[in-house]
């Protein structure tokens, strides 16, 4: 456990943002068991503050997505110019929600930009637009919406703040500190290694490709597993002194309370690994077709000391105030009310 949001970005590179919650939103999820009495909404207030609006040099953290993907994360300000080239490819590509800007959208984008300057943080349904919804990769979209969320996509906007899931965009530098900002843009060769970097630090112990592997071999050491299928597996050089710990400390094996892990918690992130290394073949259900779930639609994989054993599958009944478990299975010995419960605390329910 550490003291804040801040150490925990630091140590991991980012924190995966997902709006969906069942019971309880992804990153809420993933730091609460990493962050001393963290509580709902800590990376939001984090990142925008807790009722007025941060200035840029109150922030140490942005929102945006990781380069060459739509991941939305959380990232500490030095990653900023890491993804100023992948901004730029964006304009040059079409591309319905992230490509380059259409004529009409254009034409809006300069009215928009306009009054966010006057106006301040907008959201899209503060820009008036005559245009009808229209089919957009995660349903209709107005045209002011796929405006602004490209505009958001290419660094000429970013999120200042939220009201629930719902985001307000202002200008680049009312967001972020000036030096931020006035940092150059990095070499390829450098941006290729930051990835390769934050990939190691965000997962730990993870597989590397050819070109991830040409770039960090001076800082990782290699981890085989007696398996024969398993894949090769890399941790930073840093960690070593806490792998090491971990096989010499007889104590650090002792049991303690089971842990319910988000689906996408970076210990798991990487299905090829948790196969490799706990025999748990896990997938995360939530956009599988109902008749194909194994485990359910936001299931919780259990950790147990050193092992994962089994999965709890909650839905939060906020009307009820009451934390539902539709299904559970967790292996013999392992007892997992206490783990249900403390998940029930963290989301005010019972």
């Amino acid at each position: 456990m550490v003291p804040d949001v801040g150490a925990v970005l630091d140590r991991y590179g980012y924190i995966q943002i997902d709006p969906i919650n069942v019971c309880g939103r992804m990153h809420d999820l993933i730091l609460r068991n990493r962050v001393e009495n963290y509580r709902p909404g800590g990376l939001m207030r984090h990142l925008h503050g807790d009722g007025a609006t941060l200035s840029p040099d109150a922030r140490t953290a942005f929102e945006h997505h990781l380069p060459g993907s739509s991941i939305l994360v959380a990232m500490p300000h030095d990653a900023w110019p890491h993804l100023l080239e992948a901004m730029r490819e964006r304009t040059l590509h079409d591309g319905a929600w992230s490509g380059r800007l259409s004529a009409d959208e254009r034409k809006l984008a300069k009215r928009i930009l306009s009054e966010i300057g006057s106006r301040g943080p907008l959201t899209s349904s503060q820009i008036e637009d005559a245009g009808p919804s229209r089919p957009g990769v995660w349903g209709s979209a107005t045209l002011a919406k796929s405006t602004l969320q490209k505009l958001y996509f290419h660094g000429r906007v970013l999120i200042a703040r939220r009201e629930g899931t719902r985001r307000f965009y202002d200008l680049p530098d009312r967001v972020l500190p000036p030096a931020t900002l006035a940092a150059s843009l990095p070499h390829p060769e450098e941006t290729a290694r930051w990835l390769a970097l934050t990939k190691l630090r965000q997962r730990r112990l993870t597989p590397l490709k050819r070109n991830e592997l040409a770039h960090t071999r001076d800082d990782v050491l290699t981890v085989k597993i007696s398996d024969a299928d398993a894949p090769l597996l890399y941790i930073l050089r840093e960690d070593l002194p806490l792998l090491e710990a971990s096989r010499e400390d007889p104590e650090s094996t002792r049991p303690f309370a089971p842990l319910l892990l988000a689906p996408l918690d970076p210990l798991i992130y990487d299905r090829r690994t948790t196969l490799a290394l706990w025999d748990f073949d896990y997938t995360w259900e939530v956009y599988t077709p109902p008749a194909k779930r194994v485990r359910g639609y936001y299931a919780l994989p259990v950790l147990s000391g050193h092992e994962i054993v089994g999965h709890v599958d909650p839905k939060a009944d906020m009307k009820a105030g009451k934390l539902n478990v539709i299904s559970r299975s967790v292996r013999r010995g392992h007892a997992v009310a206490p783990a249900v419960k403390s998940l029930a605390r963290f989301l005010g329910l019972r």
